[in-house]
């Protein structure tokens, strides 16, 4: 029995850090041993926001997905490829666009939330606006029965449902219909706050870097948002209430009673549970590390990978526009 399929991606808008590990790659590595696997540089979506100042794009590129290769995402098990090199995207977001009300987009909650938190970029365009279509047309462009999504997505994929469902109800065919109504694969993503308790985000210089040298991590780590009720090390600490502790819940799973039990009582002081971390962060990226240095080494390989993404997910791609263009009698 064929695998069912999926899609996902991201944005080549900076480094990769702990956020992305937590949140998409640790579980992309478990997927791709369940699914067929379509893993997207996201570039066109990066412009959308990045459209005044570009030229780190493609840099971020190369670099996002020798951390992916890193990781453990697998190109023998796993189609890697970039947006941009496979133009049956904008086509079909082009064709999407013309069937899909404005409302919808308007009301979209994705959008209303990117206008209110990103303020230092004008993304009052008709471009961003249209940004759910284009990821809409990235889902279907590849029939993907599912998408792996956390909660707060759902409403997003709705609207990748509902463009379907309008598609296939002015273009109806005899048998099957172009497009699946893509499922969500409801995914646990941990919740991973920034060094400072905030979003982690490129733009508040909060987050640690797949790549970032252990004295860099030493360094923000010591600088972390802690327990706000402990004053002296004496005090008991409030673990839940701890950025710190946070991490351990994240990553260190077996680590979380004892930590729990030795703050709570007293047992460490933040600055040595802060020095514990950063040697446990340093450690869980030390193979990582290891592994994007010899990728780096061997760019050619690199580049092969992407090359061969490109020619698979161009085969899916153009059958799908055939069979779209058929439909549309052009």
């Amino acid at each position: 029995m064929a695998k069912k399929r999926i899609l996902s991606g991201m944005r080549p808008t900076g480094k990769l850090h702990l956020g992305h590990l937590a949140g998409a790659l640790n579980n992309w590595i478990k997927l791709q041993d369940e699914y067929d696997c379509y893993f997207m540089v996201a570039d066109w979506h990066a412009l959308m926001s990045e459209y005044e100042n570009p030229e780190n794009i493609k840099a971020n590129i190369l670099d996002n997905v020798v951390d992916w290769l890193s990781c453990g995402i697998n190109p023998d098990k796993s189609v890697i490829f970039i947006q941009s090199e496979v133009p049956e995207h904008l086509e079909l977001f082009f064709i999407l666009s013309l069937i899909t009300p404005l409302g919808l987009l308007e009301r979209c909650p994705t959008y209303k939330e990117q206008l209110r938190e990103i303020s230092n970029r004008n993304l009052s365009t008709y471009g961003f606006l249209g940004y759910p279509v284009l990821q809409a047309a990235d889902i279907l462009l590849y029939k993907a029965d599912s998408v792996p999504v956390g909660e707060d997505q759902l409403p997003h994929l709705e609207l990748t449902r509902q463009i379907v469902r309008k598609f296939n109800h002015l273009y109806p065919v005899k048998k099957e219909n172009v497009f699946p109504e893509p499922k969500a694969l409801l995914t646990e993503t941990p919740r991973l706050m920034g060094l400072d308790g905030r979003k982690m985000s490129k733009s508040y210089n909060n987050y640690i870097a797949l790549s970032e040298e252990p004295e860099v991590i030493r360094k923000k780590i010591q600088n972390m948002f802690t327990d706000p009720e402990r004053i002296r090390l004496t005090d008991p600490g409030h673990p839940h209430k701890c950025n710190v502790f946070s991490y351990y819940s994240v990553f260190f799973p077996e680590m979380k009673p004892e930590t729990e039990k030795r703050c709570s009582k007293s047992a460490i002081g933040c600055t040595d549970c802060k020095k514990e971390l950063a040697a446990k962060i340093i450690g869980l990226l030390a193979p990582i590390q290891e592994n994007r240095n010899a990728l780096l080494k061997d760019k050619k390989r690199l580049l092969d990978i992407l090359s061969a993404g490109k020619i698979k997910a161009s085969s899916v791609a153009s059958k799908t526009i055939s069979e779209v263009k058929e439909l549309l009698k052009i």
